[in-house]
């Protein structure tokens, strides 16, 4: 009768109980695949759409796997009590969720269905018809922007920054709950400079009221060696938290209500 329950695609994990990927408490999905680079990506394992081998905290597990919209939604409903005492709901991330169109539209098609509230995290890097297919189903927008500066977005996430600034820009202009979110990365965007060109930015986008900073973290780094492959921020220093406060200060000279953390 619904065939939306029958559309599969490939995910690497799904998480209960989150309450930092849009309001209340969360259960997310972490599709597979991404078309960026982030030299810092705490999901590298969600990068790459084939299955993969990987050895993470002393423990060889196989990443990825083939479900069907229903079988996702199985484990979604099970915290359905959660969802309606906190207004959560679902939550597609990745990887990048707008790299599988069919799967992530029919997911949340199936939780509005549901009468389940939902949200996506993404980069915005992907064909405009494929967002639209998402906003028509999603309540809430977590938006990465990264830099403004488009040869250092390139040199530290793979892609130019371009079509994400576009899209963020139509975003804004067709849905009304967009939350433009930045990770503040050591030498690449953790300047008062870089962080003012971004808020400037946002604050200009149509509705937007929102700006959450996202401080540098190691914890996907030992994903990488469990993948065989190397961490290029490795030694990295995290951010001193007066230093964040002082790029939070920055960033509220916007006008947005900006805030450390998701």
């Amino acid at each position: 009768m619904y065939d939306f329950l029958d559309v599969r695609g490939r995910i690497f994990d799904i998480q209960k109980y989150s309450i930092h990927d849009g309001p209340g408490i969360r259960t997310i999905v972490f599709l597979k695949g991404c078309p960026l680079r982030c030299k810092w990506c705490c999901n590298p394992e969600g990068q790459e759409f084939k299955v993969q081998e990987m050895t993470f905290l002393g423990k060889h597990k196989t990443v990825g796997e083939d479900v069907s919209v229903a079988e996702v939604m199985a484990e979604v409903m099970q915290d359905r009590v959660y969802y309606t005492r906190s207004g959560g709901g679902l939550t597609l991330s990745g990887g990048e969720c707008l790299a599988q169109p069919d799967f992530g539209e029919a997911l949340l098609t199936a939780a509005k269905y549901e009468g389940i509230s939902t949200a996506i995290e993404t980069t915005g890097f992907a064909k405009w018809e494929y967002i639209e297919r998402y906003l028509r189903v999603t309540d809430h927008v977590l938006m990465d922007i990264k830099n403004i500066d488009n040869e250092k977005h390139k040199k530290f996430c793979g892609q130019s920054n371009e079509v994400i600034l576009e899209n963020a820009v139509r975003i804004a202009k067709s849905h009304n709950d967009l939350t433009i979110r930045v990770p503040v990365i050591p030498g690449f965007n953790d300047t008062k400079t870089e962080i003012a060109k971004i808020a400037e930015f946002a604050s200009m986008l149509h509705g937007v009221k929102k700006l959450h900073l996202l401080p540098y973290h190691r914890l996907g780094a030992d994903k990488y060696k469990g993948l065989g492959r190397e961490y290029s921020l490795e030694g990295v220093d995290l951010i001193p938290k007066d230093k964040m406060n002082e790029l939070l200060e920055t960033a509220k000279k916007s006008g947005l209500y900006c805030q450390i953390g998701g």
